[in-house]
């Protein structure tokens, strides 16, 4: 199986002592991303209030190959002791994009949440993309068992 090459470029005010992102263990799916604060910040961290929104500096860009995308996910540590989650998980990173990689969190938890400097906040899956086609059709799709039910629809196990 052929391995992707994620290129990583540093801004120039990141912290390269900071860790990249890193399989922590040989079974890992996904990379852990750590925060790299800006300077101003790398003392007292981010402080994340409950139900509030932000993005969390990576100080890192990426070149993802064609025909791949970067999913950011959140880490299950996280969100089982803090309630800290990422809002529209899984994230997209597109394999045409370069502009800074920062990790959009929410705190869902009862308790503000200082993310330290160098802290893993995410995860990233490395996954094979496939562009669909979409036509309009005038016929009547495909019978199913299901059909048309939606939320819900398919009742408890």
């Amino acid at each position: 199986m052929n391995q992707p090459v994620i290129r990583i470029l540093q801004e120039e005010w990141a912290d390269t002592a900071v860790a990249l992102p890193r399989y922590e263990t040989p079974g890992a799916a996904g990379a852990d991303i750590r925060a790299n604060l800006r300077p101003e910040d790398r003392a007292q961290g981010l402080t994340l209030h409950p139900l509030q929104r932000m993005v969390v500096p990576t100080g890192l860009r990426v070149e993802i190959p064609e025909g791949f995308e970067m999913q950011i996910r959140p880490r299950s540590g996280l969100a089982l002791k803090h309630g800290i989650s990422l809002p529209n998980t899984p994230g997209t990173i597109d394999s045409d994009y370069r502009g800074p990689l920062g990790v959009l969190l929410i705190n869902f938890g009862e308790e503000p949440y200082v993310i330290q400097h160098g802290e893993r906040i995410a995860q990233a899956i490395i996954a094979p993309v496939v562009q669909a086609l979409f036509e309009i059709t005038d016929e009547a799709l495909t019978e199913t068992e299901r059909g048309a039910g939606g939320f819900g629809s398919t009742g408890k196990a």
